[in-house]
């Protein structure tokens, strides 16, 4: 039961059909019925990311069973709960991950996949956590195993990944090289931590990096573009250097010389995380919390917030991501 009076209906984003940022159109839909081990938030804040640019597209369908409203992290005071809630309770406040329906006033998600509101944060700081966070930890920490006073080469520096990865690195001890597209961004990087950020515009990230590393190279490389830094990413590794690619827009590799794979004896791995189970998903929030919580907790690390937009402008919100202008994340706000 719930202290609140839901509404029967809320305003959501629907995308009325594949293309440009105008066709993400405010509609009127049902309220989320909730499962035996779901809560339902309210939400505050929501984060836009480069998957819901792709399902706007066309491009990235919602898995089976998954709200086709776009969005993919919350944040919110949860107002009602299934009948199997443990852990939450009515009017806690929660940032969440979940497999779709974030553009709207209210969200449902498996309680295991939701996570506090660190101290000290607001709910739209909260928001802007869960989508970045959790991609960064398995990719970053889980499959490219990045370790204390090693190198990590992170492509797109300055989006939310890309300053959410330099943010953690940095915070575990790793040295941080990021790759940018503006003198404006590479300052911005190397003020948010950065140890050398690279204008992939005017230098070589390959000769860069191998400079920067007295010819060692990245032990891991984070990378969000593919195309032909897939390629370049192999010269640019060190010898038994992590390559974990979790993007590809810039599409798919070509002309691709796998020797230097095998004479550096190099790992290449990969993942998405929408389409993954509740129950991995509830690992990885259990990590985080565990790990990296209470970093948050003490205030040791902040997600850059570039700009916000109201609910019902998250087509000016898709324009800003895909223009690349932005610095940090882009929020929707209820």
């Amino acid at each position: 039961m719930s202290e609140y009076s839901l509404p029967e209906e809320m305003t959501a984003i629907a995308i009325s059909h594949s293309g440009e940022p105008d066709v993400l159109t405010a509609i009127k839909i049902s309220v989320p019925k909730l499962g035996a081990e779901e809560i339902l938030i309210k939400v505050a804040a929501a984060g836009v990311n480069r998957p819901d640019v792709l399902q706007r597209r066309g491009y990235y369908p919602p898995p089976p069973g998954a709200s086709d409203i776009p969005g993919l992290e919350v944040s919110g005071t949860v107002v009602a709960l299934g009948q199997s809630v443990k852990h939450y309770a009515i009017g806690d406040q929660v940032c969440a991950l979940v497999a779709g329906g974030g553009y709207a006033e209210y969200c449902k998600v498996h309680e295991s996949n939701a996570l506090p509101v660190p101290s000290g944060y607001s709910l739209l700081e909260a928001a802007a956590l869960p989508e970045t966070f959790f991609t960064v930890w398995v990719n970053l920490f889980q499959r490219g195993k990045l370790k204390a006073g090693e190198t990590v080469l992170i492509h797109g520096g300055t989006s939310g990944i890309g300053t959410t990865a330099t943010l953690l690195a940095k915070t575990f001890n790793a040295r941080v090289i990021t790759t940018v597209g503006s003198e404006e961004k590479r300052q911005a990087s190397l003020a948010l931590g950065a140890d050398f950020s690279i204008n992939y515009k005017t230098e070589d990230f390959i000769e860069k990096t191998h400079q920067i590393t007295n010819g060692h190279g990245a032990d891991v490389i984070v990378d969000l573009i593919a195309g032909d830094y897939v390629a370049k990413n192999f010269q640019a590794a060190a010898t038994e250097g992590r390559i974990v690619q979790i993007g590809v827009q810039s599409g798919r590799a070509k002309e691709l010389d796998l020797m230097p794979l095998l004479k550096k004896r190099l790992i290449m791995t990969g993942s998405t995380l929408r389409s993954r189970s509740v129950e991995d998903k509830a690992i990885i929030a259990r990590e985080l919390r565990e790990k990296v919580w209470p970093l948050l907790d003490q205030g040791l690390i902040k997600p850059r917030i570039f700009k916000t937009f109201p609910l019902i402008q998250a087509s000016g919100a898709h324009a800003l991501m895909e223009s690349s202008l932005h610095i940090g994340k882009i929020m929707l706000v209820i």
